[in-house]
């Protein structure tokens, strides 16, 4: 049979490639001379295959895209995951160190003097610390998703970047000349530091999944995820290194024998250095952000330029493709409107995708009231048990320390172990096995917590209680905490998918946003007498965590909106194939 190459190929331009070819001559003098060659036939039949494959795609699909998802794992694939997912490091630790610091905060200003106990942060002072950068988090993702829908993910990705380094910094220098005056400084660079790291959801997600193939996407996704495991980690490594410094050096008595002397005038300083190092590993990857070309699928699918999408895609992802069969086919319909995209508020987006969208937005809400619940107040839950001493019994800096190895050690045992199971099987189980069982193990085991919770409460029984806590963490992130991140940047159309994924992780942290003030109330003790200073009596932690399995087995229901996009392409899952209704 005659090769069909040549009738191909004579459609295309003639590349010819220079490479350095050694004479005897040039290897004693180890200078390349380079000679031009054309391609050889059997370039010439991969190329072939290549578009061929592509071609029988689907009329709509972009050639370059049925390339890339069919594309190996390269390089260029881990050094995504890295520079994406240092983001989410500083994202994880930026959000989560503040939980550790709060009661120094509260010891450095708000101790009053001859109380039997140390300060603590007024309870609507510390709902606006906890909780400022959710708000903050939750524009951003609006905003973001937005914006980088309309001008393109890489040229609004260096920004949100430039805001966490720039507001972690800022963050530990606020100041005042009273305590209202430092807290109110910190809130509001929190809340830009959150409206950076808000971006970055949409944005680290949408590129990850543009750059990956439909193979191996849903690991790739969750490694970039997967990072806050260690940004996690790392905020408990941090205020550890630091308290461990600061204690050597500033030696300070229990609250119960000095009260005074128990919080050194250096602990103002520890809190602001923990705070300000998540500004590091931020700034390491600015630059190497910055050099990340657009993706594909947006420049030739939204911008319709599908040459540069093959040069750029060819360029970082060394796949071969033809300029002239980068380029997307007309949909068969002769009528023009039956072409046009359609809108976000658009029947044809209900319709399609109008029950996703709510089953996105919705688990990821119910996820974040546990999670974020759970996380941000280990500290009262671990008290509550006596697995961390009385406050009055420890220095500032001592309780610091022991707050920092107590979340440090369910972060290591639990929540990164978590990530990097769904790395591993996630694209073999699919999204919907691990969503709907990380659901309903967490409700187990809060449930296992709640039920007998005076037995873990007894003494010699709370090592028992932090392993089934960890427990909690670990089918959180091995589960729905990695698959509400994951879906939202699979399953809708090119042009709306930064804007869906936001509106989903905004729901999320609004979700974030109430187990920071409802928890923070809920948790406290029925009897008023052993209450936290300044709150009223709440329903306890048992009860609290009846209301969390509550809301795990409800994001369980909800799961059933979602699709499965394992082994679908991008185009595929978000019927970018079909012929959309017309707008009025």
């Amino acid at each position: 049979m005659k090769d069909p190459a040549p009738r191909i190929f004579s459609l295309l331009p003639r590349y010819t490639l220079a490479a350095p070819v050694l004479s005897p001559l040039d290897q004693f003098t180890r200078r390349p001379v380079f000679q031009r060659f054309t391609i050889d036939e059997a370039q010439r039949r991969r190329r072939t295959s290549i578009i061929d494959r592509a071609m029988a795609g689907g009329q709509s699909n972009m050639h370059v895209l049925s390339a890339l998802d069919g594309a190996k794992t390269q390089w260029y694939h881990f050094t995504a995951i890295i520079v994406a997912g240092m983001g989410f490091f500083t994202d994880a630790y930026d959000l989560f160190c503040i939980s550790l610091v709060t009661k120094l905060i509260g010891r450095v200003y708000y101790t009053v003097d001859g109380s039997p106990n140390p300060g603590t942060l007024p309870p609507d002072v510390s709902a606006a610390v906890n909780g400022v950068a959710f708000v903050g988090t939750l524009s951003g993702q609006l905003f973001f998703g937005w914006l980088g829908d309309r001008v393109g993910r890489k040229s609004v990705y260096g920004v949100t970047l430039l805001l966490m380094i720039i507001c972690s910094v800022a963050s530990g220098l606020s100041f005042g000349h009273s305590p209202a005056g430092v807290m109110a400084t910190l809130c509001f660079f929190r809340f830009w530091l959150g409206f950076g790291i808000g971006g970055d959801y949409p944005l680290s997600a949408t590129i990850m999944s543009e750059y990956a193939n439909k193979r191996t996407r849903g690991a790739f996704i969750a490694a970039v995820f997967a990072m806050q495991g260690f940004g996690i980690l790392a905020g408990g490594a941090v205020a550890i290194g630091i308290t461990a410094i600061f204690r050597s050096r500033f030696p300070a008595p229990p609250y119960a024998v000095d009260p005074a002397a128990s919080t050194p005038a250096q602990a103002d300083l520890v809190w602001r250095i923990i705070l300000m190092f998540g500004a590091v590993p931020a700034a390491l990857t600015f630059y190497w952000r910055m050099k990340m070309p657009e993706t594909a699928r947006y420049t030739a699918l939204v911008a319709k330029n599908a040459e540069r999408a093959a040069a750029d895609m060819s360029r970082v992802l060394q796949v071969e493709l033809a300029k002239e069969q980068a380029e997307v086919a007309t949909p068969a319909s002769g009528c023009p409107k039956c072409s046009r995209p359609f809108g976000l508020f658009s029947w044809e987006f209900a319709r399609r995708h109008g029950a996703h969208l709510v089953g996105t937005a919705s688990t990821w809400l119910l996820l974040d009231i546990a999670y974020y619940s759970q996380n941000l107040f280990q500290k009262d839950i671990f008290s509550a048990i006596g697995w961390i001493p009385a406050a009055r019994t420890m220095s500032a800096l001592d309780e610091l320390f022991h707050i920092a190895r107590a979340q440090t050690l369910i972060a290591l045992c639990g929540t990164v172990p978590g990530y990097w199971f769904t790395v591993a099987f996630i694209d073999v189980l699919g999204r919907f096995k691990i969503q709907l069982a990380g659901f309903l193990m967490m409700a187990a085991f809060m449930l296992g917590l709640a039920i007998p919770y005076e037995h873990w409460t007894a003494p010699g029984n709370q090592t028992g209680f932090v392993v089934m806590y960890a427990f909690t963490f670990f089918f959180a992130n091995f589960g729905p905490n990695a698959t509400t991140f994951i879906v939202p940047a699979e399953i809708y159309p090119a042009r709306l998918r930064a804007t869906c994924h936001g509106i989903s992780a905004a729901a999320g942290k609004v979700g974030a946003i109430i187990g920071s003030f409802g928890f923070l109330y809920l948790a406290q003790s029925p009897d008023p007498a052993k209450t936290a200073h300044g709150y009223p009596a709440g329903i306890g932690v048992r009860k609290s965590l009846f209301v969390l399995a509550g809301c795990s087995l409800a994001g369980f229901m909800l799961t059933f909106l979602v699709p499965e996009p394992k082994g679908k392409s991008l185009e595929e899952m978000s019927r970018e194939n079909e012929t959309g209704a017309a707008e009025p």
